[in-house]
């Protein structure tokens, strides 16, 4: 009998880096998905960011990708993590510079509450680092919790961080 294979599922992410040549850093992370089951389907602009958390640091730049994904959630967060790995992600102290940063958004309109995994992305409605690249893709699509669309959410977001569009 033949193997049944999951569906493909739309996924958003988020990729950011501060560390060395954070635009190749973010090239190196979108090309290395497709090795790991993450088809790229669209990626935003890229945005040079300021730190949020822990503000002595480099700059970021962020964007973010629409991919497609037969991987369940927990799946996705492990390929995710074998990239970060592979580009020279050091797992320790958190919000502190790193090479890359992949987080999973979106998750079709999948809702996932662990220690290990939260999505949508608990943030995300917080992040004007996120939703400014997430509206160049997907304006309207709703946060499954909240229903808000990206534009509301950036409309009501408290982030004074600056986020500026670069041309690459």
């Amino acid at each position: 009998m033949p193997k049944l294979s999951s569906p493909v599922k739309r996924v958003f992410l988020s990729l950011g880096s501060n560390l060395g040549d954070r635009v190749a850093n973010i090239r190196k992370a979108l090309e290395q998905l497709a090795g790991v089951g993450v088809a790229i389907t669209r990626v935003s602009s890229l945005y040079k960011t300021e730190p949020m958390d822990f503000r002595p640091q480099a700059w970021f730049v962020n964007c973010v990708a629409e991919a497609e994904t037969r991987l369940m959630p927990m799946q996705l967060l492990t390929a995710v993590k074998t990239v970060e790995r592979a580009l020279g992600r050091r797992t320790g102290v958190a919000k502190r510079p790193r090479a890359i940063d992949i987080d999973i958004l979106l998750y079709e309109s999948v809702v996932v509450r662990s220690t290990a995994l939260n999505i949508p992305h608990e943030r995300l409605a917080e992040r004007r680092f996120v939703l400014l690249p997430l509206r160049e893709l997907a304006g309207n699509i709703r946060h499954p919790v909240t229903k808000r669309t990206v534009y509301e959410m950036l409309a009501e977001a408290g982030d004074t961080s600056q986020v500026v569009r670069i041309a690459t």
